[in-house]
């Protein structure tokens, strides 16, 4: 593992750059793999957006199997029902929130279901000291172990210490260009102010696809334990 100690001053006024605008929406259903689908609908509402290097798009995960309610597995076809809570969010930098304020009231097209967006809330980032990212784009044909040390070695350029991550779930993301393999990844123990950088910075490409977004987790459920298949 690695160890690195360093006082990082007005990491806390440094992530008030960066924000979550959470949108509410009215949509029954999506594609359970609607990154490339959501992504263009959305920039094509705020064009601006694709070239924002410190923008992202979070994917909706809607809920999971619980009290009666079944998540679909994931196949290509599969379609993920939504709630009427389901939330859609934006990872943008405070200057641009008034302009994505502008997507409210607007019908997307999401690969065929419809999309309506309502008024949006202001989330400032929270330091909590677990993050889960459910997609960080990764080669296939690295091995776990392979994608654990490029984490580490992007963590400790970020000067956030190693303490405790998990790797989780494989996915497929489909794109018209391929499909990107990604994994699902929690960070655990970090300081507020390490929480707050790597949300800020993310990891890995494909920001606009949700991948390397990551936002504060308080189980461990949704990855494997260490020895789990």
């Amino acid at each position: 593992m690695y160890w690195q100690e360093e006082s990082v001053q007005n990491e806390e006024h440094q992530a008030g750059d960066i924000v979550d605008l959470s949108y509410r929406v009215s949509c029954r259903s999506l594609p359970l793999d609607h990154a490339y689908a959501l992504s263009e609908a959305v920039c094509a509402v705020l064009p601006w957006l694709r070239d924002e290097e410190r923008a992202g798009v979070h994917t909706i995960y809607g809920p999971g199997s619980q009290n009666g309610w079944y998540r679909p597995e994931e196949t290509e076809d599969a379609v993920l029902h939504l709630s009427r809570r389901t939330r859609m969010t934006l990872r943008l930098p405070r200057e641009r929130v008034e302009q994505a304020r502008r997507l409210t009231g607007a019908v997307l097209d999401v690969a065929g279901h419809r999309l309506e967006v309502g008024e949006a809330t202001l989330r400032p980032l929270d330091g909590l000291p677990t993050l889960l990212s459910r997609y960080v784009v990764s080669s296939e044909d690295d091995h776990e172990e392979t994608f654990l040390n490029w984490m580490a070695e992007e963590l400790k350029g970020m000067d956030i210490r190693v303490r405790k991550v998990l790797c989780g779930k494989t996915h497929y993301i489909h794109t018209p260009q391929g499909r990107l393999f990604t994994r699902s990844v929690m960070v655990a123990d970090l300081s507020k102010e390490e929480s707050l950088r790597l949300q800020r910075r993310g990891l890995g490409p494909e920001r606009k696809l949700g991948c390397g977004l990551f936002a504060p987790q308080k189980g461990i459920a949704p990855v494997k334990k260490p020895g789990e298949e």
